[in-house]
């Protein structure tokens, strides 16, 4: 056996065996990739070849994969099994039927999202930890999902507490209130910096802040939300969409510009404009439409996808 092999044999003995979620979740290993790689969260990779996904949220660590029937396992290393059981459900949302809220969307009067619905059958929405969902998409402006999932991990192998092995969590704002802006920019957040060591103070300010959003509206929320440092709406509604389950938000970002523009007319709508149509159009469920149609677009243009977010930059800036 080989010294690869061996480490790998150890890896395997520290963690417990695969576990099937309550639910019936099922899903292939492509929408698997999407539901963990496509935007929504940060902090999951590839760690095999099989299509096993690890990832951290929280104080958990946990690989998922695709068993038979298409069914979803979770594995997590044994000194954290009892911590990750019940947490990995609430992540997953699987009090949730995403199947029959798909059911419930336009679908039968709108072939565009007919068809994005058929290429992600079991597609997901996460329900992360608010807090975290907060500070990854302050991450986001203006850049891609690999550069933000290096931003994230930076701010945890510097700032973070230690979990397992050399695994640590995102620190929490508490931490990050006391951290110098200097030291978040050495986390590669750029002018980003600045609006988490901000939005850090204010959320020392306001310990409810959390139960306030969750239990919130989602307009009273967004409002509350878009008050903070660096926070716009999209941000806003990508916090709301997948941290606090509030599934009428419609994140407006490139991806969805370039899709509502090619594929339902609306071209030269500023983001509120498009924002505001899909909450009309797709109704209470906009935001899981909105991941169909996300996913949807990303698959078709990751090809010219520079090109794309050149294009609706320009866009953005004319918005502001």
């Amino acid at each position: 056996m080989s010294a690869q092999d061996q480490e790998m044999a150890r890896d395997e003995a520290a963690w417990c065996g695969w576990q099937p979620f309550k639910c019936a979740a099922r899903m292939d290993a492509a929408v698997l990739a999407e539901t963990l790689g496509g935007g929504q969260a940060f902090r999951w990779r590839r760690v095999k070849a099989d299509d096993v996904w690890q990832g951290v949220w929280g104080d958990c660590v946990a690989r998922v994969r695709v068993g038979r029937g298409d069914a979803l396992e979770w594995s997590s290393p044994d000194h954290l099994t009892e911590r990750v059981a019940p947490a990995i459900e609430d992540y997953f949302a699987t009090d949730v039927d995403f199947v029959e809220l798909a059911s419930q969307l336009p679908w039968r009067t709108d072939l565009v999202l007919k068809e994005r619905i058929s290429a992600w059958p079991g597609l997901r929405l996460l329900r992360q930890p608010l807090g975290e969902t907060l500070l990854a998409f302050l991450c986001s402006s203006a850049k891609r999902i690999p550069h933000i999932a290096q931003m994230c991990e930076k701010m945890a192998a510097r700032l973070g507490e230690l979990i397992d092995g050399e695994t640590r969590a995102l620190p929490t704002w508490a931490r990050l209130a006391a951290t110098p802006e200097s030291e978040l920019r050495a986390c590669g957040l750029g002018y980003r910096a600045r609006f988490v060591r901000e939005t850090a103070e204010k959320l020392a300010d306001a310990p409810g802040w959390e139960k306030q959003v969750l239990t919130a509206p989602y307009a009273e929320a967004q409002a509350w939300l878009a008050t903070l440092p660096g926070v716009g709406p999209k941000i806003a509604d990508c916090v709301l969409l997948f941290g606090a389950a509030k599934y009428e938000a419609f994140p407006v970002d490139t991806w969805i510009l370039h899709a509502m523009a090619e594929r339902y007319g609306l071209r030269g709508w500023r983001p509120g404009q498009v924002a505001q149509f899909g909450r009309a159009h797709f109704g209470p469920l906009a935001g899981l439409a909105q991941q169909f149609l996300f996913s949807g677009a990303r698959k078709d243009g990751k090809a010219g996808g520079k090109e794309i977010e050149q294009k609706h930059a320009k866009v953005r800036k004319g918005s502001r």
